[in-house]
This record gives structure tokens, C-alpha cells and sequence, in this order.
């Protein structure tokens, strides 16, 4: 009995109130190096991995580092840019020009998050309200990988084809 009370006093303030409904923004992890600590050596070598190649090849454009952190068998998930290193740098070169190298992540990072031979970019993403062209809200986008070896073998993204 309590909890069906409970229930409807929530259904009613929710429907009362908009503001209650209102999104709690996404953001950035202003400490990313703590990110990247943890108590299991591979998961933060892993994690450590995928951060550098994040800022030195796709952020930093930098593809002749492609190698150092790219398996050649390298598997695309994304729908817009083909399976293997070769095609990962070649698509990659036509659209970013290598630039300074930063000490971090550039991108509104949230969370590195690693398990077994898995590891997970979570990035804060504006986008414009499709109801009202006036408001910006907040999500979350994400980048998993796997590792093999000491490289990146996979990658996922929730990507649509363009």
C-alpha cells in the first residue's frame, strides 16, 4: 500500500512540475589522470592506450602514429569508415591535418572505464533541441575498444550511416 502511495505522489509531482523533468546536464570530468589510475596494471595500461591514441592520432591527426597503437586487422564498427588500419588512416588523413599533440584529452571527457580487454571513452555531446532550434541539451556519446596485444584490434561507436 505504501509503495503504490509512494508511486502516485511521484507520478503526480512529475506531472506537475516540468522543471522536475528537466535534464541533468552532461559533463566533463575536469581530472582526467585520476581517470586513468585504478588497481589492475592491465586495465590501466589499457585505458592508458586508448588515451594516447586518442590525443596523438585522432585528436592530433597524427596518423603516421597510427601503428604504434593500431592492430593492421584493426575492426570498424562504425558504418562510414572501413575494417582495417590502412582504411582507418586513409579516411582519417582526408579529413584531419595533424596538429599539435595535447597533454589531454580536448574533447568534453567524462569517463574511461575499462574491463577485461575493453575500454570505454564517454564524452559529453551538445546537440540542438529538434523541438526548439532556440535550446541546447546534453548527452552522452561513447567510443568502446578492444585490445589485443597491446593494440587497439576493435572499435564501436554509435555512429549512423551517412
Amino acid at each position: 500500500m505504501q509503495t503504490t502511495f509512494h508511486a502516485l505522489v511521484i507520478a503526480f509531482l512529475l506531472a506537475a512540475s516540468p522543471a522536475l523533468r528537466a535534464q541533468v546536464p552532461v559533463l566533463a570530468n575536469p581530472n582526467q589522470e585520476q581517470m586513468l589510475i585504478g588497481s589492475d596494471p592491465k586495465a590501466v595500461m589499457n585505458k592508458r592506450l586508448v588515451y594516447d591514441f586518442w590525443r596523438e592520432v585522432f585528436e592530433g591527426g597524427h596518423m603516421e602514429l597510427a601503428e604504434k597503437y593500431m592492430a593492421d586487422s584493426y575492426v570498424q564498427h562504425n558504418p562510414n569508415v572501413a575494417t582495417g588500419r590502412a582504411a582507418f588512416v586513409d579516411f582519417f588523413s582526408k579529413v584531419a591535418k595533424p596538429k599539435p599533440i595535447e597533454p589531454k584529452i580536448k574533447a568534453p571527457l567524462v569517463a574511461v572505464v575499462a574491463e577485461g580487454d575493453l575500454v570505454v571513452l564517454a564524452f559529453a555531446r551538445e546537440g540542438t533541441d529538434p523541438k526548439d532550434a532556440t535550446k541546447k541539451y546534453t548527452t552522452t556519446w561513447f567510443d568502446m575498444f578492444r585490445i589485443e596485444n597491446g593494440k587497439i584490434a576493435e572499435h564501436w561507436d554509435p555512429t549512423t550511416k551517412q
